[in-house]
């Protein structure tokens, strides 16, 4: 017998590459443009006496800014490091039955490993061959729902309509729609928390409004959801938000303009991009996200890949069943797609393989 016996033993959620070297980096959907300047300016002057206080255990300012933005209490609104913290205790909170929880078979990855680390049986539901979720598929009994919209790494829309079917056939489930890509493009279903009380939607600041280094995640839900959420949160850790990244995260939210500015930016970029690589041979499905995931006529993904890395242009690559000839390009500045574009039709022309 040894320690190493009692380890809890899981396959973890691996994270796009974060090279030190000075890169084009088009694999982790980051924003490729800065948090508003409201943001620089707290930084700059904060007073850093108040950061040997405990922060407001409900995200204070931030919360209350997320609620009355979507015309929502307070206590309809829970904040966390980041949407994986967020939808870590919602999957702990929600998902105690012994029936399987449903999510799509292309999906985000963390969804399996919070399942398997917390014993949490599930199913993969498969995409039909358009990568789309099918509805029905999603009326069978189970423990409860989790669908990202738009889905990643396809970043395709399911609409309004159609999910809301899926959170009223399953009344006796907590439906999750994970919306970290909505704001490029898809419709979120916030608005439906008032009307369903088995909805849950959870949303981040790590994509559209520029700010993964700082780690803002939040979710909307009845009084009732949230409530059992922050009764695990406290039992978990009460201070998960840091007075630092609410007082940043109230800036950025508050900054309308701005954030409207960079969004508008990412999807012209992508709608652009769409044109050159279709083009050069690629397809993919219609992208509501803030990346693209094209797949080439003749050329296997993994050889764009590996010369991409080469040449100094990360794009993320998965091996995975169904997906393993397919790339998620994430949409950089207007410069950054020109250099994509550039090096593709360098390679393809090299490798005889440009029309």
């Amino acid at each position: 017998m040894s320690w190493e016996d009692n380890v809890r033993r899981v396959i973890p959620y691996v994270p796009g590459e974060q090279p030190k070297d000075k890169v084009i980096k088009l694999n982790t959907n980051e924003n490729p443009y800065p948090p508003s300047v409201k943001v620089r300016n707290i930084l700059r002057e904060y007073d850093i006496d108040e950061l040997r206080l405990y922060p407001d255990v409900n995200g204070g300012e931030l919360r209350e800014g997320l609620a009355k933005l979507h015309g929502l209490r307070p206590e309809q609104v829970f904040v966390g490091v980041g949407s994986d913290d967020v939808l870590a205790m919602a999957f702990m909170t929600f998902f105690n039955s012994k029936k399987p929880i449903l999510f799509p078979d292309i999906t985000y990855s963390f969804y399996d490993v919070w399942a398997d680390l917390f014993k949490i049986p599930y199913k993969m539901v498969p995409l039909n061959d358009e990568f789309r979720i099918v509805k029905e598929d999603y009326y069978e009994e189970n423990g409860g729902v989790v669908i990202p919209n738009p889905n990643a790494p396809t970043g395709v829309e399911k609409s309004a309509s159609d999910l809301e079917d899926i959170i009223k056939a399953n009344k006796d489930s907590v439906v999750i729609i994970d919306e970290a890509y909505v704001d490029f493009g898809a419709t979120s279903l916030v608005t439906l928390v008032k009307k369903y009380d088995n909805l849950l939607v959870v949303q981040t600041f790590s994509k559209s409004r520029a700010m993964a280094g700082v780690r803002i995640g939040m979710a909307f839900g009845s009084d009732k959801l949230i409530k059992y959420l922050n009764d695990v949160k406290f039992s978990f850790n009460s201070y998960t938000m840091n007075r630092l990244a609410v007082a940043v995260g109230k800036a950025m939210l508050d900054d309308t303009d701005y954030f409207k500015n960079i969004v508008g930016k990412v999807v012209a970029t992508r709608e652009r991009t769409k044109v050159e690589l279709s083009r050069l041979g690629f397809s993919f499905p219609d992208s509501k996200a803030n990346f693209i995931f094209a797949t080439h006529r003749t050329v296997p993904a993994e050889d764009i890949f590996l010369a991409a890395r080469e040449a100094g242009i990360y794009v993320r690559y998965f091996k995975k069943p169904r997906i393993d000839n397919y790339l998620r390009i994430t949409i950089g500045t207007d410069d950054e797609m020109e250099a994509l574009i550039r090096f593709l039709k360098s390679y393809l022309a090299e490798i005889g393989e440009l029309n």
